[in-house]
Formats: C-alpha cells, structure tokens, sequence
C-alpha cells in the first residue's frame, strides 16, 4: 500500500543532515510545517515554511515546552486516512493530514553526561518529539516517522529513488525502529531517576551488531554495544560470540593488573598463563610457561605496547585475539602475517557497574566484582607471618583467582602463574588439578603461594600443597572448620592469610 507525502511536520535539535531532505521535500511539492530553531534553520536556508503556531493557531507556550501539543497537530497525524469516521471529524475541525514526521530528539543521554545542572537535565526531557514520533509510528499506514538523525539517510534514499511515495514495508520499518528509539529514551530518563536503586531493570540498546552464530554454530548471536568505544580493530577475522566474552575476560583480568608490564593468556575466559616481567616481553615468555598447550587459540593481552621483540617472540604462533594499549610500529609486520589474527587496541576499559544473565525466565543482576584486596584487607592468621615476597606473590594470586571459574585454585611463585585448577565440583580436587599441571609443565612449587576463591572447608588443601613445598596461602576464611586449616599450616610452619572477601564466580 503506497502512500504519497504531501505535508510534513520537522522538528529536530541536531539540524546536520536536513538540509538535502528538506531541499528534496520543497522541490516535490510537499508543504513543510516546523518549529522553533528548525523553522529558523529552514527559512534560513530560503525554502517555504509555514510556522507550527499558524498551523495550529496556537503560540508556543511556557518557553517553548508546549509548541506542538495541539490536536491540530496530532489530529493531523493520527486521522486514519481511510476511516470515514475519522474524515468527517478532521473536516469538521479543519484538520490537515500530515504524512511525514521528521524528528530528533533533545539529547538527554549526552546532557546528563556532561552536567550535574538538575534543572539543564530535566529540561533536556523532551516531551512534544517523544509524542510525535509515538503518534506516527502508530499511524504508520499512513504516516512515515524519521525518529533520529540516525535514519536522516534512509528517508533521503527513499525520496531520490521514489519520490515522494513510500511503502507500507518502509512505513512500518520506520515505526519499528522509532519505538526503539522512545523506549531506549525512556529508558535513560528512568536510569537516572532510578539513581542506580535498580527498582526496576530496564535495558535499551540499538543497532545490534549480527555474529556469525552464537556460543554454537546452532545458536544465533548478537551483540548490543559499541565496541569501536573501547578498541581499534587493526586487522582479523570477525569477531565472533566466544571471541567477545574471552574479550570481555580478558580486559577484566588485566586490568588488574595497571603498574608492571603484565601479560595474560586466557582460554574459555580463563585465565591458564600469566606473569609480569621488567619488559612485556619478559612477561609474555613467562606466561606462555605456565602453559604451553592452552596458549594454542587463545586469547592474549597485554597491559603495555607490543613491541618488535615481543612479536617476535609470539612468532606464528596461532591465536584467535591479541589486545594491547598500542603496537609498535615495528611488530605489526611480524604480527600481521597471518591475516586472521584479531589484533585489538584497547582504548579504554569498559567498567560496568551491573552484571547482568538470564535466567529462569527472568534476569539474575549484580554489582559487578570490581573489590580488589590490599595486604590491609587481611588478616594473618598463622604463627608464620609471609615474608614480603609471599606476600606480593599471594596478593598477585588473589588477583588471578577471583577472574576463575569456580571451585578455583591458582598457585604463584615470582609474581608468575604456574597452574590454576578451575570449574572443579570440590577444592581439593581444584588443587589437584594445579599441583598436577604444574608438576607436569616443569614447575618447582617449593616456596610457592596458593589462592582459593573462596574458603577451605577442610584442612586437606593445607596438607596437600604443604607436602608440596607450598608454603603461603591467601583465602577468604569462613569455614566452620577455619581452625583445622590454620592449625595444620602453624604444624607445617606455613603462613595464611584471611580476606574476608569471597569471589565465587559461577
């Protein structure tokens, strides 16, 4: 079902872009009726514009917060063309059809975060466009609704190749998105007058970027958000779901890290090498020990630029993502030579206050686990107290651990992951899977530190690490049993230290 454009109401804050659609709009015949700042704009540029208060034979009203809110206005947009009933009522009122809303929103978003002004925030609600463009959009069989200048350049490709006719499919397609753009605008206005409460969850993001499959190649896939926010794709294959939430990982865990050159490889969003270094160079030669067989489509990242002996180093070694501050300009040869390899610049860290899963029909939300220990958030609890070193080495674990899946264990020496035991259904068994990695890479645990993320429920994990040569342990506590651990480590001459602070992650 076409539609012909012969009258349409602009009124838009960001001006970039109407030029054109306007210029196209006056040369088709379409009478143009706008106001404020746009009408101006219009007028300016010396095309014909009839004023939104003769339109309605109205004024604007309270400095400007009701210009369009006249049943002139929304007779003319909601009138259903062919509904008898509606056609004897908008002749009886004089009411003129208006078939194309064009419109841009004040921009709330971007002012909230620019002032703390109350007052310039709440007058940066936009009441008359919002109404607009739901009236429209509900109309859409008769009207068009441009709700963004994001879609300025749809309308302008409809208008050069068809005039000023349009479908009920391109309609409808405005309508959709223009309800995504009231709901996501509503969405920010509750968001900051929820002030962080989350007395309600409400999620509005556009423009969801389409990926090859999902987690599976059964399963669809998509992202909402900006990646381009936060990174600089250099080169690579396209990002796919796995690849993002190694990503995600990946960031989380390094920042962790932000004084000495650090380098992390993670595998399934686990962290399995990991070590600082006087160099980043140094550090990414002792992360790749801790696991020379997990590096192998892994994901790597560094806290400091990439430079040319660094790349060498990784050499042709297959990766799926490398993410780093920067790259020196002499590693992106070495570093490019395989066309496939995601090479990321990470501009900034994308903190995130909520996270967020489905679940059981609904949505499980959180604070995000952003609490990182300090040696004053423990409490030594051991006859032994840890020298300094152990003491760096078990504040360094506690860093690790708490980016593992849970039950989790990871064993340090010289600020250098030696093995982790990660998604194990017991503790020990978790330990035992760190002894046993570590063993079978070469690792000498004597002197070594262990951290679990949450506390142990028997004293075996004591014993087990002690017979070991382990001779630090840094955990939550918690444990009825508590004392049976610490005895045991005060018998072994082992030192503990008690965080109070779990960090399950599931």
């Amino acid at each position: 079902m076409e539609k012909v454009i012969k009258r349409a109401l602009i009124s838009v804050y960001h001006k970039d872009g109407i030029e054109a659609i306007v210029r196209k709009l006056v040369s088709l015949g379409v009478e143009i009726v706008s106001t404020g700042g746009t009408y101006d704009y219009i007028v300016g540029l010396g095309l014909p514009c009839e004023k939104v208060e003769d339109f309605t034979r109205y004024p604007s009203m309270l400095h400007g917060r009701v210009k369009t809110l006249h049943p002139a206005i929304f007779g003319g947009i909601l009138a259903q063309r062919e509904n008898a009933s509606d056609c004897t009522e908008v002749a009886m009122y004089n009411i003129k059809p208006i078939d194309l809303v064009l419109v841009d929103l004040y921009p709330f978003e971007e002012t909230v975060q620019n002032t703390n002004n109350e007052a310039e925030i709440i007058e940066k609600i936009d009441i008359g466009g919002i109404s607009l463009i739901r009236a429209a959009a509900k109309n859409y069989k008769d009207v068009v609704i441009v709700a963004s200048k994001q879609y300025y350049a749809s309308l302008q490709t409809i208008l050069d190749e068809q005039g000023a006719v349009t479908t009920i499919g391109q309609r409808k397609s405005f309508a959709r998105v223009a309800f995504a753009v009231s709901s996501a605008y509503d969405s920010a206005i509750f968001s900051y007058f929820d002030e962080d409460e989350l007395s309600s969850l409400r999620i509005a993001v556009d423009s969801p970027n389409v990926l090859r499959y999902g987690e599976n190649p059964h399963q669809r896939g998509f992202f909402f958000g900006d990646l381009e926010k936060y990174f600089d794709k250099l080169q690579g294959k396209e990002l796919s779901f796995n690849n993002l939430q190694d990503i995600a990982a990946a960031v989380d865990l390094i920042a962790e890290f932000p004084n000495e050159p650090t380098f992390a490889v993670l595998k399934h969003t686990n962290p399995c090498g990991l070590a600082t270094g006087e160099t980043i160079c140094q550090a990414w030669q002792a992360a790749y020990q801790a696991d020379t067989e997990s590096v192998f489509g892994g994901i790597l990242i560094a806290n400091r630029s990439i430079d040319k002996q660094t790349a060498e180093a990784i050499g042709n070694m297959f990766f799926e993502v490398l993410i780093a501050p920067d790259f020196d300009t002499d590693s992106l040869p070495i570093l490019t030579q395989k066309s496939k390899r995601i090479l990321l610049v990470e501009k900034q860290h994308p903190n995130q206050q909520f996270a967020v899963r489905s679940a059981l029909g609904g949505f499980l939300v959180q604070d995000s686990d952003n609490k990182t220990e300090t040696y004053n958030d423990c409490n030594v609890v051991t006859e032994r107290k840890p020298s300094n070193e152990e003491v760096s080495d078990a504040l360094f674990a506690q860093r690790i651990v708490k980016h593992c899946k849970s039950n989790a264990i990871v064993i340090v020496k010289n600020k250098q992951l030696l093995a982790s035991g990660i998604g194990q259904t017991s503790r020990v068994a978790a330990l035992k899977q760190a002894i046993e990695k570590a063993k079978r890479f070469g690792f000498d645990l004597n002197g070594a530190v262990v951290a679990s993320d949450a506390f142990f429920p028997f004293a075996d994990c004591v014993e087990l690490a002690a017979n070991e040569g382990i001779v630090t342990f840094i955990q939550p506590g918690g444990s009825i049993r508590d004392n049976d651990s610490i005895d045991l480590a005060n018998k072994r001459a082992c030192s503990m230290l008690f965080t109070s602070v779990r960090h399950f992650r599931h």
